[in-house]
């Protein structure tokens, strides 16, 4: 399962069944999953640690030190789910004393050309289009869809569920359960189709809806809008996981389309 050709450090943790192409070159620092593929050409560095029957491509570098000049060659790793597809030429940094750690979770499809930097957290089942791209320090949920070239300020915050267009500028936090363009990056509306496709009933993303619409299509401004939300609508789940992210926000959520410009 392991070509003559390839390198593979004698410490280096393979597992069953993992297939490793000709070119491949794997560190010592290294753990692979069952019935993983290496495709040719893949670099793994120290502190990568791939789950279980992953693909991926040639040209991937995984577990890279982080494009960061305060890193100073502490110990971290770079962390992949099971199930997850890296296409070609990906790059996934570890990460530094900040979070010591990057992760893409499970079921993810990082597609060609998509870069992912130090002390990322992506959730389970995302997927990122060709040339995504994320500085360093950001948090993505679960089932979060970046479309083609979209590039993520560092420390910023997408929430589960959320869809951002191709080509969009992310400066600010996007909320779960969103679709996100225009620039600068706005509230379109929520993401109907994805909640659906996800088992969402029409009872919950009319909720989502309308808080949404109280909070960026309605005259409110962000605090009135929450006040409204906690009042008028009843507890859920979905409504608190809405506020929770709002609220909690450091860099300050994007706006409505025509509520004004948001700044970097």
């Amino acid at each position: 399962m392991i070509q003559p050709l390839a390198y593979i450090h004698p410490q280096a943790k393979i597992a069953e069944n993992v297939v490793i192409e000709p070119f491949v070159t794997i560190h010592k620092n290294v753990e692979i999953g069952e019935g993983t593929w290496i495709g040719s050409n893949v670099v793994i560095m120290d502190g990568a640690r791939i789950g279980k029957n992953c693909r991926i491509f040639p040209g991937a570098v995984i577990s890279g030190i982080p494009q960061d000049l305060k890193f100073a060659g502490e110990d971290t790793t770079a962390e992949i789910g099971d199930n997850t597809t890296v296409r070609e030429c990906v790059t996934i940094n570890r990460g530094t004393k900040d979070r010591w750690k990057t992760v893409v979770g499970n079921n993810c499809l990082i597609q060609a050309y998509s870069h992912i930097a130090h002390d990322c957290f992506v959730g389970n089942n995302c997927i990122f289009s060709n040339s995504s791209t994320l500085a360093g320090h950001i948090t993505v949920g679960d089932y979060v869809v970046l479309a083609g070239m979209v590039a993520v300020h560092q420390f910023c915050h997408i929430g589960s569920h959320a869809f951002v267009a191709g080509g969009s500028l992310v400066r600010k936090d996007v909320p779960p359960f969103v679709k996100a363009a225009r620039e600068p990056l706005s509230y379109v509306g929520i993401n109907s189709v994805g909640l659906r496709r996800r088992g969402f009933t029409s009872e919950q993303i009319n909720e989502i809806q309308d808080i949404y619409r109280t909070m960026f299509v309605k005259n409110n401004n962000l605090t009135k809008a929450l006040d409204i939300i906690e009042t008028e609508c009843q507890p859920t789940e979905i409504r608190d996981e809405i506020l929770d992210f709002v609220r909690n926000s450091n860099r300050g959520v994007m706006k409505g389309f025509g509520q004004g410009k948001v700044g970097v």
